[in-house]
């Protein structure tokens, strides 16, 4: 099929527009969490640094939750390409080697570079498609594995919280609590619980235990939960009053989040159908028309594949648009 310079200068143009707009908003996607985590560090360490004298205790706490938020947002900085891929089976709770999936994404990103050459597809968009299958397609899926999981874990785990607090004011030990939670608590949170009373049986510390679990459920919730206990096992305190607290404060979250999803449906609803018509509109041409339509699968391929890749930007930005995270 020949193609004329003008329009293959457009049509790199525009793979080379995409990959621009999808590579930016990926990376301001990914400073969000990092800039959120900082205000936060420094709201601590200002209320911290202009405690007066007579608050020295609390100031020396908060300074202790200000490390520990500066020790949780620094594991990821040293991890290489295959401690993120493990930690990515983990979130998703697959049981599989690292290199199974490796394997499986180049073999899905050859898949559909050969569907793309065979289809007639212009030359630059083999190379795309092979990038898409062997590194979009896995990363999306896992996350939204590892994002369901989450939310079933975040589910129920204020009543876990509820739970703990309970039995340590009726007497149990801490260990007993989380024992209880592993045993009456199904899903994620069950198994994450029955992971954690497994380290305690084998001698590992509490530090520890933690810190691999918040690699498999990284969730701000458990990340407060972890800190509450790590900070009790240092300073002392009522950790049953302070369980309570950290439940009500999930119960605010959970309540603002569902606030959020009533109020971002309907920008969801409009991004789905303004998605959704294009393939609508061409179904219905088919129909009436198959001829006129056969033309744009023949001649103007390229231009198929160019529309698919702006709409997957476009859809892209607004999913981003109408996310809210708290």
């Amino acid at each position: 099929m020949d193609i004329s310079l003008p329009v293959l200068l457009g049509l790199v143009a525009g793979v080379i527009l995409i990959l621009v707009v999808g590579i930016g908003s990926m990376v301001m996607v990914g400073m969000k969490p990092k800039v959120r985590l900082k205000k936060r560090i420094d709201a601590i360490g200002s209320v911290a640094s202009s405690g007066s004298v007579s608050a020295k205790a609390e100031s020396r706490r908060q300074k202790r939750i200000q490390d520990k938020l500066k020790g949780i947002g620094a594991e990821k900085k040293d991890e290489g390409m295959s401690e993120k891929i493990e930690a990515a089976l983990l979130q998703a709770g697959l049981q599989i080697e690292p290199s199974a999936l490796i394997l499986g994404s180049l073999g899905l990103g050859v898949v559909l570079a050969a569907v793309s050459f065979f289809a007639g597809a212009p030359m630059p968009a083999v190379p795309a498609a092979f990038v898409v299958g062997a590194f979009g397609v896995p990363k999306i899926i896992l996350g939204r594995m590892a994002k369901s999981r989450q939310n079933d874990f975040t589910s129920h785990f204020a009543e876990a919280i509820d739970v703990i607090t309970r039995g340590i004011r009726s007497g149990l030990p801490v260990g007993e609590c989380l024992a209880i939670i592993s045993r009456e608590f199904h899903g994620p949170l069950g198994e994450e619980f029955t992971m954690i009373v497994e380290g305690q049986k084998l001698g590992m510390t509490l530090e520890e235990i933690l810190v691999r679990a918040l690699k498999r459920v990284p969730t701000a919730e458990f990340k407060f939960f972890a800190i509450v206990l790590q900070i009790q096992k240092q300073t002392g305190g009522n950790l049953a009053d302070t369980l309570d607290n950290l439940s009500e404060v999930l119960r605010d979250r959970k309540r603002m989040k569902d606030k959020i999803q009533a109020l971002s449906s309907e920008a969801k609803s409009s991004a789905a159908i303004i998605a959704a018509l294009p393939f609508a509109v061409l179904g219905m041409l088919s129909l009436v028309n198959p001829a006129y339509v056969a033309v744009l699968f023949g001649e103007g391929i390229h231009l198929v594949f160019i529309g698919l890749g702006m709409m997957g930007a476009g859809v892209f930005v607004m999913g981003q648009m109408i996310n809210f995270d708290i």
